[in-house]
């Protein structure tokens, strides 16, 4: 193999490739050995059909993979002798075919850390608040934890349901006299005065006595998710089938076992015990925040490209899950992606420039993360959203993402090494308005 390396931008690299003949040659028999060995081919007993055979039958897939096996190989030894690591994965460019007896010619772009001098990143000083239990905040999700345990009794007479009961209703959306696809349910226990549907509908529905019927104009907000009713006033018709009261179990050791612990106190324990923790990742972040700021400030560099569009895309891919779960959808806000994506652009870069700084951190101190993180990673991202974990790892490593999950999961060790060499102060927790605040930009990161 034999490589030339062209700087296109302080940030953006150009290899250029070229594999001889008999390396290509050698590739492609071994693909074709390892099929020899583990496909049957009739007449033949396993691996001992004739090599021409099994080249001919499975041509396209074993010259595929001898390819990919053959840039692979030379890719991670280019970045071995170049001692670099991609950031955003790698653009190949070559022949879709390798052919025996032919050389190989191909390309591969990536960007880079930019090169520049790290701030001090030792000893910073730093605040941060002392985590106290909130015990109105333990005691809320007691409550929520009662609610959705809670029995739902039929309402004796034929009033209107109020707030704080549930109905039960059928309904259907009308556009001029004409059905709506997609606005019709049957039976659909409601609870009133939680805002789970639009507040025209609740009210709509507290005027219709129980086993009644009623109707009344409906106006969607103009991102509502279904773009039948966006930004439409419709006439709903609904019939309340029953009104039901909320009867919530005592707050005793039998609901407490209901909820895996033994006593009343041993659930409050284990809530405040979970409050604490959340508290203090979140008090931690937002000084590590302030860290990472203050370091941001002293530096100067330009940006990978692809990094940033890496971050616009996931800052509109949040955007996009955050109006779903509101019903809500990024076709109804009335701009085209580009222009989202534009306006996400002062965000994506201050990202990009916190990982780059960190990143250009770890390389220094030689942190790394090991292919059993990754994976660990992965498996932990399939158990909360329920994926297969060999479809998503197939997923990251066909799209080239695994190295975007590697260098957050290596940004992460960075700050956390920053924050373990700095000298934390622990003061009073801040007023509850200034906290909020605190906690969104936390969050942000």
């Amino acid at each position: 193999m034999e490589y030339k390396v062209e700087d296109v931008s302080p940030v953006k690299k150009k290899v250029s490739i070229s594999i001889q003949p008999e390396e290509v040659t050698a590739a492609i028999l071994g693909a074709v050995a390892l099929y020899k060995n583990s496909v049957q081919i009739d007449g033949f007993r396993k691996g001992k059909a004739p090599t021409s055979i099994i080249e001919k039958r499975f041509h396209e897939k074993l010259y595929e993979e001898a390819r990919q096996d053959l840039i692979n190989v030379h890719i991670n030894s280019v970045m071995q002798e170049l001692s670099v690591s991609p950031l955003s994965g790698i653009n190949v460019d070559g022949p879709a075919t390798i052919e025996r007896g032919k050389g190989y010619d191909y390309t591969i772009e990536f960007e880079t850390l930019p090169v520049f001098d790290l701030p001090n990143y030792e000893g910073l000083e730093v605040e941060q608040e002392k985590v106290v239990i909130d015990q109105k905040e333990v005691q809320s999700v007691i409550d929520r934890l009662r609610r959705d345990k809670a029995r739902f009794v039929p309402a004796e007479g034929d009033a209107p349901a109020v707030d704080g009961q549930v109905a039960n209703v059928d309904f259907e959306a009308f556009d001029d006299g004409r059905p709506v696809p997609g606005i019709k349910a049957a039976n659909f226990d409601l609870p009133l005065g939680e805002h789970q549907a639009l507040d025209e509908f609740e009210a709509l529905v507290k005027t219709i006595p129980a086993g009644s019927e009623g109707e009344g104009p409906i106006s969607f907000p103009e991102d509502f998710l279904s773009k039948e009713v966006a930004g439409k006033t419709i006439t709903m018709k609904v019939r309340v089938n029953a009104v039901k009261n909320v009867e919530l179990p005592e707050l005793d050791d039998e609901f407490a076992r209901s909820m895996g612990v033994d006593s009343v106190e041993k659930l409050r324990q284990s809530l405040e015990k979970s409050y604490a923790q959340t508290r203090t990742s979140l008090v931690k972040g937002s000084a590590q925040k302030t860290l990472l700021d203050r370091l941001l400030k002293l530096v100067d560099f330009p940006l990978p490209e692809t990094l940033v569009k890496i971050q616009q895309t996931t800052l509109l891919d949040d955007m996009a899950a955050r109006l779903e779960r509101q019903g809500r959808s990024l076709a109804a806000l009335g701009k085209s992606e580009d222009e989202l994506m534009a306006g996400f652009l002062p965000r994506a870069e201050e990202l990009a420039r916190s990982q780059v700084l960190l990143l250009s951190i770890a390389k220094k101190e030689n942190l790394e993360v090991s292919d059993k993180e990754v994976q660990l990673q992965i498996y932990n991202e399939c158990l909360r959203d329920g994926a297969d974990f060999n479809q998503r790892r197939e997923q990251y490593e066909r799209s080239g993402l695994i190295f975007v999950l590697r260098d957050r999961m290596l940004a992460d060790k960075a700050m956390d090494l920053i924050y373990s060499r700095a000298k934390v102060t622990e003061v009073e927790p801040k007023a509850a308005e200034a906290k909020a605040e605190a906690e969104a930009e936390a969050a942000k990161d």
